[in-house]
């Protein structure tokens, strides 16, 4: 069976997405690596009970450009009311502006926000 194992962003500062990702989103690092065959930073984050990992890669001499709406992670969470109430406290933005009445008919629930590079995060209440 094939197994999908993570995917790769690359980042304009590697320690600043860690830390982002981490304290917002509840990942952790798993794996870390200073120089890559490639000559690239990485590392590797996990959100707990997950086996998808996500790839943060940084190199020197990569000029990072992330064009709107290139792609987009998606985050299942259990109360995004109170998700999203905690990121705010935080100082992060939800978007779009009206999203509490906009993006709850129908049973469904989502917001977005957005990392230091600029990828969208989608955020949705997935009751376990």
């Amino acid at each position: 069976m094939k197994k999908f194992l993570h995917t790769r962003i690359r980042v304009g500062d590697l320690e600043r997405s860690i830390q982002w990702y981490c304290d917002n989103l509840g990942f952790r690092v798993v794996k870390r690596t200073d120089r890559s065959p490639a000559g690239n930073r990485l590392a590797h984050l996990e959100l707990p009970g997950n086996d998808h990992q996500l790839e943060l890669t940084w190199s020197p001499d990569y000029e990072l450009n992330v064009p709107e709406d290139l792609m987009h992670t998606a985050i299942g969470v259990p109360d995004l009311y109170a998700f999203c109430d905690e990121l705010e406290k935080k100082g992060l933005e939800i978007w779009p502006e009206n999203w509490r009445e906009q993006f709850t008919s129908g049973g469904l629930k989502m917001a977005f926000l957005t990392d230091p590079d600029g990828y969208e995060v989608e955020l949705l209440e997935v009751k376990a």
